[in-house]
């Protein structure tokens, strides 16, 4: 008599880590030693993606490879059975040799959900062409609307051992952290305390498409919860204690405590980041929001609290007082869609610290030069990236990843020399509380960009582009900073193929992000995986450049574009 498994009674919850399996399709047909090649291969590919490829807090993605070559349905199934036992949930396809699609890739594709990713990655080989293969594949499985990327590379046609050239592997690994970002989302959830803020719509947690589209739960919690764990306590005080000794340490008189009042609000401050940071935790969440504004700390009907700036900005930083840490996206004003473009950047980015702006004052050329002259500095600087193109200021009270205050790769220390926390400005903010404040240094490359949702599509979109910080004239700086608000922190943006009139007429929302170490392949391939709209609208910018851009699916082609294609699939 059959009888049921019991499970073990576990009582830690833990995540599952997304898993590629790599194997390669293969002709029963040919030589014993392009086997044993093909087999070489998958080995070489499965370590370009080990060694290339972590999760945002450093985090090996496991990599299996099958030694088994897929040359027909019962190799097919062996496959699948030792990728399904290993919880492999992304696919690559590394073929050097010619084989049938339908009896040996497309049986194992079918034994897996539709939206598991698949590349085929192979070189463009002549003695067993596995291009052709691959061609043939791409062919016979975008015709029934399945998307698949293909990586048509480059390694030595001879030799049973070949290694593939650094820009194959580079499209592989690009690929790979989409789909890493792609399926170690889907199924986690973030934390939101309060509603959408202020009554900013481009901030709404849509939590029926959220999930359909990225797989990621919405978990809204009222801000007197926070209130009451402030009332009891309930926190490390000695923590506590070592928090604010340790932002002591590092910014001295650059920590704005005037009487203790200040000082009662500043233990307040570091108690939310605690406190939130512990349910984070136990809710074995990847993000979170605080609303802040204007129950939490601006209603003078209520008792206003103190600014939830130092608790943002901590938990998008990559470390706090107990050391190294991976950022945990947090969106300021509870802004959901905000907080859904800082996850996927820092993920695709593999874990590198996320910015947030609110889409501040855009400077054109001719506006930030007029200033430039009005202080004097009209000779200085006359070739600058700023007077050429212009720029946003990009500040936001709350937020900002302390990281920014300083280069990529900077210590501790260093990056603590740039920030200082002054009193919060009571206008905005009466129930007081210290801001965080700083600005970026110049040269800093990444993407910055912008989810938003429409209801006619159903479809999320992101705006985006290439972007790089630019440093201004010590006078010229200050005069911009204290255009909008001074005790905020600063990141001077110069997007890459925007106008600065295309940027500011196509902004989706009040607020931006920004990432460093995110390319354009990479954050195309997690868009189509997605099946997010990708806008560009600047007329400077081609619709594809080699060698940037992901190669366009012969599935969008095939179906009047990626626009137009991505509405189909999301009908």
């Amino acid at each position: 008599m059959a009888v049921a498994k019991r499970l073990p009674l576990e009582q830690k919850a833990s995540a599952k880590l997304p898993t590629i399996g790599v194997f390669a399709t293969c002709d029963p047909r040919i030589d014993p030693a392009s086997r044993e090649r093909a087999v070489n291969i998958v080995e070489m590919t499965a370590n370009v993606i080990a060694e290339g490829v972590t999760l945002p807090d450093g985090t090996a993605v496991p990599v299996v490879y099958s030694p088994v070559l897929v040359d027909g349905e019962p190799q097919a199934d062996i496959v699948a059975r030792q990728f399904q036992a290993e919880g492999v949930d992304i696919l690559v396809c590394a073929p050097d040799t010619w084989a049938f699609p339908q009896l040996g890739l497309i049986s194992l594709l079918s034994q897996f959900p539709e939206e598991v990713p698949i590349n085929l990655t192979c070189g463009n080989s002549g003695p067993r062409p596995g291009v052709v293969f691959t061609h043939a594949a791409n062919g016979a499985i975008s015709q029934y609307g399945r998307l698949i990327h293909i990586n048509v590379g480059t390694w030595p046609d001879t030799g049973q051992h070949p290694q593939m050239t650094a820009s194959t592997a580079q499209a592989l690994v690009d690929w790979c952290y989409a789909a890493v970002t792609r399926q170690a989302l889907r199924g986690r959830r973030v934390v939101i305390f309060g509603h959408d803020s202020m009554g900013m719509e481009t901030a709404l947690a849509h939590i029926i498409p959220t999930r359909r589209t990225f797989g990621l739960e919405i978990t809204r919690l009222d801000m007197k919860l926070l209130a009451d764990m402030l009332q009891k306590k309930a926190y490390d005080e000695q923590e506590q204690a070592a928090l604010r000794s340790w932002l002591q340490e590092h910014l001295g008189d650059r920590l704005e405590l005037r009487d203790a009042a200040d000082r009662a609000r500043l233990d307040q401050s570091l108690a939310m980041y605690l406190i939130s940071r512990d349910l984070l935790r136990d809710l074995n969440a990847v993000g979170g929001g605080f609303m802040s504004q204007l129950e939490w700390g601006s209603d003078q009907r209520g008792l206003p609290l103190p600014v939830a700036d130092i608790m943002e900005s901590l938990f998008n930083s990559t470390f706090d007082h107990n050391g190294r840490k991976a950022p945990l996206p947090y969106a300021t004003e509870a802004d959901v869609q905000g907080l859904l473009t800082m996850l996927a950047f820092t993920y695709l980015a593999g874990g590198t610290p996320p910015l947030f702006m609110d889409f501040r004052k855009v400077w054109e050329p001719w506006e930030i030069n007029q200033l430039a002259e009005n202080l004097g500095l009209a000779e200085v600087e006359p070739d600058g990236l700023w007077r050429r193109k212009g720029l946003v200021d990009g500040d936001n009270s709350g937020s900002a990843a302390l990281d920014w205050a300083a280069m990529p790769g900077a210590s501790v220390e260093e990056i603590m020399r740039g920030v200082s926390m002054p009193q919060a400005d009571p206008d905005y903010f009466p129930g007081g509380g210290n801001s965080v404040t700083f600005v970026s240094p110049g040269g800093i490359e990444g993407i910055a960009g912008r989810l938003g949702y429409n209801a006619l599509s159903g479809l999320f979109s992101m705006v985006w582009d290439e972007a790089v910080t630019v440093d201004l004239p010590a006078k010229l700086s200050d005069a911009v900073c204290h255009t909008s608000s001074p005790t905020w922190p600063h990141t001077f943006v110069v997007p890459k193929y925007a106008s600065m009139g295309e940027y500011k007429q196509f902004a989706p929302a009040n607020h931006f992000h920004m990432n460093w170490g995110l390319n354009p392949a990479r954050l195309e391939y997690w868009m189509d995986l997605t099946n997010v709209l990708s806008l560009t609208p600047w007329q400077a910018r081609p619709a594809y450049l080699e060698g940037v851009d992901r190669p366009t699916p012969l599935l969008y082609l095939q179906n009047g574009g990626e626009a137009n294609a991505k509405l189909l699939r999301g009908r």
